[in-house]
């Protein structure tokens, strides 16, 4: 061992994350201390409700509901951040780089709306603010890309970053259920929260775009140009339907830098099932890079749950440890003279897949091809599925070849005032 000195931390949270932080350092101390050449000393701990039942394995003694007891403390030299929300996680971190300590954070929100000034104020004060557990989980992709793939010119991210919709959207490929049935299986599991508006509405997915989009293009990407639809529409037939086209579901967060411009956008979409990403299941996730340099690479593993963000927080602090006698802090991502433009996604080229409930006589698909042919609108392929006798109904399944957005957007809205069209079930794009 190099050293014996102390390092000591102090813990904002103690949920999920924070108890599994709080384990691994007054568990596994010694091993740490052999791996790193000092010690990790858990100082404090604040949290919300002092009364709160708490893991056996933490002393009282660390407990407080005084966020000075942390911030103010000189002894403290890392703050690790796991409270979640924008607020007052934000205003806690820009006190703790202030006052000279480093910091590690597992809270996209507030990397997503705050990421860069933090950053700066880091490299002002000289101390380090790492992140890697803001996204993905256990999945390396946050040092990746500011190391490792720092040399190439990003052209894409394609992303599974959110294990609740996944593992819903992955029981309802293979169950044939229906959203409300895999919804409710995910929370009984503790893989959903009791409101998870924020999974499955592609809100979690967007603030990790956000982060990944800013390492990724070196510009801000703000939550709120970024283009989100939730899974929640989707029903058993789309996933059956999908999977006879040779297609699977997933939610994508993609973020494209292209003919000079960013396009940022998340949604349910159907993937080749000879992708990659069609492969990804259950609470994994998983990042696709496209660079000039590299190519496309693939990082895969447990996005969410205690251990692998547990895995990422404390892997920071190791490295911040590491650090601490030897280079400075990294620099916050160097901003382009001349941002890229953010592109609104009605500017979007692609195929698409369309489900409609159609009355069941002759001329229906004439009158609906008119429409998408006025918008210039390419039918690939055309399926009829399930009759309704009783209703005299039939469901159209259309695929389409590359069209922009705006253009399919409009058609949409043309049909739905066709008599002969009593319901637009589902629209998805095809991401090839």
């Amino acid at each position: 061992m190099r050293s014996t000195q102390e390092i000591k931390v102090g813990l904002l949270g103690l949920g999920v994350v924070g108890g599994g932080v709080a384990a691994t350092l007054l568990g596994q101390g010694d091993a740490l201390s052999r791996k790193i050449g000092r010690r990790l000393v858990l100082e404090k701990i604040l949290v919300r409700d002092p009364a709160k039942a708490r893991p056996a394995d933490v002393p009282a003694a660390l407990i407080t509901t005084n966020p000075e007891e942390i911030l103010a403390d000189p002894q403290i030299q890392v703050v690790v951040e796991v409270m979640g929300g924008a607020q007052p996680a934000n205003r806690y971190l820009q006190d703790a780089l202030s006052a000279g300590k480093h910091v590690v954070t597992a809270n996209k929100e507030v990397m997503a709306k705050h990421g860069p000034e933090l950053l700066a104020l880091a490299q002002q004060r000289r101390v380090h603010l790492l992140f890697e557990a803001s996204v993905g989980g256990g999945i390396p992709i946050v040092g990746c890309l500011t190391n490792q793939l720092l040399a190439n010119d990003i052209r894409s991210v394609r992303s599974i970053i959110n294990g609740t919709t996944n593992y819903i959207l992955t029981r309802m490929a293979h169950q044939h259920t229906d959203f409300p049935v895999a919804l409710k299986e995910a929370q009984e599991r503790g893989y959903a929260e009791a409101d998870p508006t924020n999974d499955v509405e592609g809100i979690d997915a967007s603030y990790k775009l956000s982060v990944l989009a800013y390492l990724a293009f070196h510009q801000r990407v703000p939550p709120e140009n970024i283009y989100r639809e939730g899974i929640s529409r989707l029903q058993a037939q789309d996933f059956r339907y999908a999977q006879e086209l040779g297609y699977a579901i997933k939610s994508l967060a993609i973020a494209t830098l292209e003919g000079g411009a960013i396009q940022a956008r998340v949604y349910p979409a159907l993937v080749p099932l000879d992708n990659m990403l069609a492969k990804v299941d259950g609470v994994y996730n998983a990042v696709e890079v496209d660079g000039n340099l590299c190519g496309r690479v693939l990082f895969h593993g447990r996005g969410a749950g205690r251990e692998p963000t547990t895995s990422a927080v404390v892997g920071d602090l190791v490295e911040i440890a590491r650090r601490m006698d030897g280079a400075g802090p990294l620099p916050p991502v160097a901003a382009l003279e001349r941002p890229w433009p953010i592109r609104p996604i009605g500017d979007l080229r692609s195929r698409y897949y369309l489900r409609l409930t159609v009355a069941d006589r002759p001329g229906v698909l004439a009158q609906i091809a008119h429409i998408l042919g006025e918008r210039l609108i390419s039918i690939a392929a055309v399926v009829q599925k399930d009759t309704n006798l009783a209703e005299q109904t039939a469901e159209l399944v259309i695929t389409t070849h590359s069209a922009q957005e705006a253009s399919v957007q409009q058609a949409l809205r043309e049909m739905t005032g066709l008599s002969v069209v009593r319901r637009v079930n589902n629209l998805i794009r095809i991401e090839e």
